[in-house]
C-alpha cells in the first residue's frame, strides 16, 4: 500500500520546475526561438497594460473563481511557450504531461474603435506614451469600460486545451490568459495586434484634430495685431 502511494503522489512543485527546465532545454533544440513566460519577480503584471488585462479577466463573475488555478503554474514557469498574434494565442504548457493551448479573441468591434479614437482625440501625443500608459485617468475608464471598451469580454474569448480536463477554463488555459498580461509587461503592443486594430490610428486622430484646430485659429484676425492706420499713428510713418 504505502509503495502504492509513493507511485501516485503528485509531483512537488519542486519537480514540476525541473521537469519545465528540462522540457524548455529540449524544446529549444528543435526551436531556439522558444518563448517561455518568465515573471521578474513576485507580480505577473507591473505596467498598466499588463496589469489592466489580468483585471479585466478577475472582474468577470465567468471567470474570477477560475482564472487563479493558472497563477501558480505561471509564476512557476510552467508556461514554456507563449506566441501572441492577430486574433489568437496559442501556448505550450507543462502540468501531467505537455499541452497545447489555443486561445482565439475576437476582432474588437469597429464601432467600438471608432467611439474610443474619437473620445481619445487631441488627448495622446505620441505612440511611446501610449504603450507606457501614460495618458488622462479618463482613458483608463473607456479603455477599461466592460463591453464597449478595448479589453475583451468572456464571450469573446475562445478556449481549447489539450489536457483532460473537462473544464473550459482549465488552469493550463488560466495560466496562458496570465502570461498574456506578463507579455505585454514588455511588448504592450501585443495588446493592439491581438485585438486587430492599429494603434497609430489614435495618434494620427489626434494630429488631424490639433491642425484641425490650428487653421481655425490662423483663420481668425487676432486682436494683438495692428491696423495698419494704427501703426502709422505710433511710428509716425
Amino acid at each position: 500500500m504505502g509503495w502504492g502511494y509513493e507511485y501516485y503522489r503528485k509531483p512537488t512543485v519542486a519537480q514540476q520546475k525541473r521537469s519545465a527546465e528540462k522540457q524548455i532545454a529540449k524544446l529549444r533544440k528543435k526551436n531556439a526561438d522558444l518563448q517561455p513566460v518568465v515573471l521578474q519577480g513576485n507580480k505577473i503584471a507591473k505596467t498598466w497594460w499588463g496589469v489592466s488585462w489580468c483585471k479585466n479577466l478577475e472582474r468577470y463573475a465567468d471567470y474570477e473563481n477560475r482564472i487563479g488555478r493558472g497563477r501558480s503554474y505561471v509564476r512557476n514557469g510552467f508556461v514554456l511557450d507563449l506566441r501572441i498574434n492577430e486574433g489568437i494565442i496559442t501556448a505550450l504548457v507543462i502540468g501531467g504531461s505537455l499541452y497545447t493551448v489555443t486561445i482565439k479573441i475576437d476582432k474588437l468591434p469597429e464601432k467600438n474603435w471608432k467611439k474610443i479614437a474619437e473620445q481619445c482625440a487631441r488627448r495622446i501625443d505620441s505612440v511611446t506614451a501610449l504603450v507606457e500608459g501614460k495618458f488622462p485617468v479618463e482613458f483608463q475608464e473607456v479603455f477599461m469600460k466592460q463591453g464597449d471598451g478595448l479589453f475583451p469580454s468572456p464571450k469573446e474569448i475562445h478556449m481549447d486545451c489539450s489536457c483532460p480536463d473537462w473544464a473550459t477554463m482549465c488552469k493550463h488555459v488560466a495560466a496562458v490568459l496570465y502570461g498574456v498580461g506578463a507579455k505585454l509587461d514588455s511588448n504592450p503592443l501585443l495588446f493592439f495586434t491581438l485585438r486587430g486594430i492599429d494603434q497609430t490610428e489614435l495618434i494620427k486622430k489626434s494630429v488631424d484634430e490639433k491642425m484641425k484646430s490650428l487653421m481655425a485659429n490662423a483663420q481668425k484676425i487676432s486682436k494683438r495685431v495692428i491696423d495698419e492706420k494704427d501703426a502709422a499713428r505710433i511710428f509716425g510713418v
